[in-house]
């Protein structure tokens, strides 16, 4: 509620109260009022009850009132305003107790406030510390945002570079293709006339075979005449040294009857030369005999 309410609307609130026949009370103005604190409303209303005390003997004597009527209005003032204390009396005693009340629940609740206040401006002390934490790590997190968008836009460059270059190497790739398939053509090309000549030479080298198995057949069968021939070369060489040495033994037995023979016609051939001249007799020429291997 709001504290300082003027003091002309309490005594305006106080006289309509006393108007609807109630005595004005705290709680009563304050109703009437809507607003105002105990302590303030209690202590306008005193100065109220003395205003109208003043304003009730302006009336006590006013000279038209007959004098019993007069002292016997006065009187019932006068109890009325010893009435009026009493109960203000006994009003102010409860808003009193009603304000040490209050206070202690304010000193108790401004207690609690001062504790929520303490920790409240430790919570503070604390939050300014996470505070100046925060904003240093942000400032951390700003140079690192820094440096990542430096690095994001070196990686956009370096991302254009290798675009291009992936572009190049794409173009150079599509070459090599096409190069590829036509080296992969030449290749099946010269492959077949590879199996075609390898099949030629096959054939050439089947022949071959066919023709050296048929010379080497040809060759075993005059291998296997000359070597019978051999056998029978050997075999009449055997025979003609077997004779020559027959003839030797002869041509040595002859020799010998000629030696003998010629001593005792020594002194008859000279004898003989002088009448008639004899041809000498011819030796026997031995026969060579070539072997054939």
């Amino acid at each position: 509620m709001a504290a300082g309410v003027p003091e002309t609307d309490v005594f305006k609130a106080a006289d309509a109260v006393l108007t609807r026949g109630e005595r004005p009370t705290v709680e009563r103005v304050r109703t009437e009022l809507g607003r105002g604190s105990p302590a303030r409303v209690g202590q306008l209303l005193e100065q109220w009850w003395e205003q109208l005390a003043q304003r009730l003997k302006g009336h006590a004597l006013l000279p038209e009132l007959p004098g019993e009527v007069a002292q016997a209005f006065a009187e019932a003032w006068r109890l009325a305003l010893m009435h009026a204390a009493t109960s203000a009396e006994a009003a102010l005693t409860e808003q009193q107790n009603t304000l040490f009340a209050e206070q202690t629940s304010l000193t108790q609740e401004r207690k609690l406030w001062e504790i929520a206040l303490t920790a409240a401006q430790a919570d503070l002390a604390e939050g300014m510390s996470k505070l100046a934490q925060t904003e240093l790590q942000l400032a951390e997190r700003q140079g690192l945002v820094d440096q990542l968008v430096a690095q994001a836009a070196d990686t956009r460059h370096q991302r254009d570079q290798l675009q291009g270059q992936l572009e190049r190497r794409q173009t150079e790739l599509d070459a090599l293709r096409a190069e590829l398939i036509a080296t992969q053509a030449h290749i099946r090309a010269a492959e077949d006339r590879a199996h075609q000549e390898v099949d030629q030479a096959r054939q050439e080298l089947k022949a071959l075979g066919q023709k050296q198995e048929r010379a080497r057949h040809e060759h075993a069968k005059r291998l296997a005449g000359l070597t019978t021939e051999r056998d029978a070369l050997r075999a009449g060489l055997r025979a003609a040294e077997q004779t020559l040495a027959h003839q030797a033994g002869q041509v040595s037995a002859l020799e010998a009857a000629i030696k003998q023979w010629r001593p005792t016609q020594t002194a008859n051939s000279k004898h003989t030369t002088r009448k008639t001249p004899t041809t000498p007799t011819a030796k026997p020429r031995r026969q060579r005999v070539k072997m054939s291997p």
